[in-house]
Formats: structure tokens, C-alpha cells, sequence
């Protein structure tokens, strides 16, 4: 293999902390029938990179056990290096951004639109090669292009979180006036929440476990912010609320569920993307039903919601908060920063 066929990765060969991605040389991946070769610019670090890394904490589904080595990131923007056979939507050299949902595009659920609950759905970057490496291989269909004053930082921090941030708020029905209450606002996507709801006109309250992530989450547009892990943040929402509860629940944790159903209004709703602070919550379904209130879950968001997300940052409508911005030689130091709780927003990885 010539240096020519290889390019630096960060690639993972068995579960581990931070310490176990190797930054080294890795062969060098060649686009097939209506696939694009995309040189890497930027990406970003999701909970998905982490538990690529370390295994997920408990047995999610739809985890499986990987084949080593792995080479995660679903986020990825960059410049088309080069364009499989059937490929004419892009072209080499253009700017893009790529949507991380994989589909088949013929099954029930794809023809109408719905590429994430597709039957053979999967993700770039967890079940693929992803983007945490110079170059990587990616549908065609799913690239979008990506303008030239659109920088390849905000475009890698948008597409998972935001997208999924979008899906949550778009399936509660958010309208101007709405209540919301984010947890976990500062992670990728309580802050994609919070951003996105101001915008729609919705009041925000957050939960943070650090005084200095609620102190941010204020200064970002939250009304007010909460510990919720000293004792039963739905008092204060009632509190904050005059005894109505919010229209909407953000909740990426899990765990929380009594507490989040427990906040909301007669109709209100939960929003679930994610488990990590647990994945069997206990409460009492009669404080669903008898209040009218509903669940909706959302793993990421379809191509419709990610090109409306994706043109908010075209049209300098939001841009996504980020944390930090790490080259790849460094991954290891950037897994760190995700860990250490530290952090508010994105952390951005350039290739």
C-alpha cells in the first residue's frame, strides 16, 4: 500500500478510554455505485462516538457488538474529492454537508418520507465508517450543498443533534407561546433545543447539574435553570409555571421520565431522544392518560427536517453553540472534554 492509498483516521480497536483511538494511517476508502468520496473537514463528537469507544452503558437497542476497527463520526462536512458512477447532484470540489441517515428510499416508511424509521435504517458513522478521518465515503443522495459562507465548524456541529433537536420540538407541535423545559442543556442537543425554541417563540427552562451550565443556559436565552439532580425539579417547575406545568419536555436522559411527565401541562409533551442516564424508567401511567398527556420518541430527524435545519444556518437564522474546536491528532484530548462534563455545546473535531 502506497502512502498515496492511506490517509490519518481516528480508529478505534477495542472498547477503552480515551487512550484506545489510535491516530494513524488507514486505508483510504474508494466511492462505489452513486456513493462521493468527501474530504473531511470538520465533524463533530456525539454520544454516539462515545460509546463506539467505550460501549454503551447498558444494552440499547439497537446496539450490537461492533467489528473492530471502528472509525466513528456521524457529522461530517467537507469538499467532494470524488463522485462514484451515477453520481450527478454534486460534483467534485463543492462544498457539502451530509444528512447521517442512512435508508433504502424504497420501503413503506421511506416513500413517505420518513427516512428514520425506515426498515433497513442505519447510521453513518455507527454502522459505517464514519467521519473522524481525512476522507470518507457517503450516498450522494444524502449530501446537501453547502454554501460558501457557511463555515465547515457550524455545518459538522448541526446535523444530529440539531435535526433531532428539530424532530422533538416539530412532533410536540411547538408554536409561539409554548412553555418548554430542557434537560441536560448543556449536551449537543439541550443546547440545539434551546436555541431552536427561542426561535420558534416558546419560553425555555433548563436543567443543569453544574451552577455554571445554568448560568450559560440563562445567558443563551433560558428563563431560568435548575439543579435536577438535588431532589424533584417538577416542584419548580410548578413553581416557575404558577402550578401549570410546560407544554413540552426535552429529554435526552431517560431516567427522568417521572419527573418529566410530571412537569407538564393537561396535554403537554414528552420528548425522548436518548437514555443516558438510564434506559427503564418507572411512573405511574395514569399521570399520562388521566392528564392527556402524550410521548413522542425521536432518534434523529428525516431529510425534510434536516434540510429546514440545515437552511436555518444557510440563511444565518441560528447558529449552532459550540465548545470547543479540536484537530484530530488531538481526539483523544477531545473525548476527554466530552466526558468531563465541562463542556456547553458542540465539541468540533477539523480533519
Amino acid at each position: 500500500m502506497t502512502i498515496s492509498e492511506t490517509m490519518m483516521a481516528a480508529v478505534i480497536h477495542r472498547h477503552g478510554g480515551p487512550e484506545s483511538i489510535a491516530y494513524e494511517a488507514f486505508p483510504r476508502p474508494t466511492p462505489s455505485l452513486g456513493e462521493v468520496l468527501i474530504r473531511v473537514r470538520a465533524t463533530s463528537i456525539n454520544r454516539l462516538d462515545l460509546w463506539a469507544r467505550s460501549g454503551p452503558p447498558v444494552k440499547i437497542f439497537p446496539w450490537t457488538e461492533p467489528d473492530f476497527p471502528l472509525i466513528s463520526g456521524s457529522d461530517c462536512a467537507g469538499e467532494v474529492a470524488e463522485i462514484g458512477e451515477g453520481v450527478m447532484n454534486v460534483h467534485p470540489g463543492d462544498r457539502v454537508v451530509l444528512y447521517p441517515s442512512l435508508f433504502c428510499g424504497h420501503c413503506d416508511y421511506c416513500r413517505v418520507g420518513e427516512q428514520t424509521m425506515c426498515l433497513r435504517y442505519h447510521i453513518f458513522g455507527e454502522h459505517t465508517y464514519g467521519a473522524m478521518a481525512q476522507y470518507a465515503v457517503a450516498p450522494a443522495a444524502n449530501l446537501v450543498v453547502l454554501p460558501e459562507h457557511a463555515s465547515f465548524e457550524n455545518a459538522a456541529a448541526m446535523p444530529v443533534a440539531y435535526t433531532t433537536a428539530w424532530r422533538m420540538l416539530k412532533s410536540a407541535g411547538i408554536k409561539a407561546g409554548d412553555s418548554v423545559l430542557v434537560l441536560g442543556v448543556g449536551g449537543g442537543v439541550g443546547t440545539a433545543a434551546l436555541t431552536l425554541a427561542r426561535r420558534a417563540g416558546a419560553t425555555v427552562f433548563a436543567t443543569g447539574s453544574a451552577e455554571w451550565k445554568r448560568e450559560q443556559a440563562i445567558s443563551h436565552g433560558a428563563e431560568n435553570a435548575v439543579d435536577h439532580t438535588t431532589g424533584p425539579f417538577s416542584d419548580w417547575v410548578m413553581e416557575q409555571t404558577d402550578g401549570r406545568g410546560v407544554d413540552i419536555v426535552v429529554d435526552p436522559l431517560g431516567a427522568t421520565w417521572e419527573e418529566s411527565i410530571r412537569s407538564l401541562a393537561r396535554g403537554g409533551a414528552l420528548v425522548v431522544c436518548g437514555a443516558t442516564a438510564g434506559n427503564k424508567p418507572e411512573f405511574d401511567i395514569r399521570e399520562v392518560y388521566q392528564r392527556h398527556r402524550r410521548i413522542f420518541g425521536a432518534p434523529m430527524g428525516n431529510w425534510a427536517d434536516f434540510n429546514r435545519v440545515m437552511a436555518l444556518l444557510f440563511h444565518d437564522e441560528i447558529a449552532p453553540v459550540i465548545d470547543s474546536v479540536y484537530p484530530l491528532a488531538e481526539i483523544a484530548d477531545a473525548h476527554r472534554r466530552a466526558e468531563s462534563r465541562e463542556s456547553f455545546g458542540k465539541i468540533v473535531v477539523t480533519c
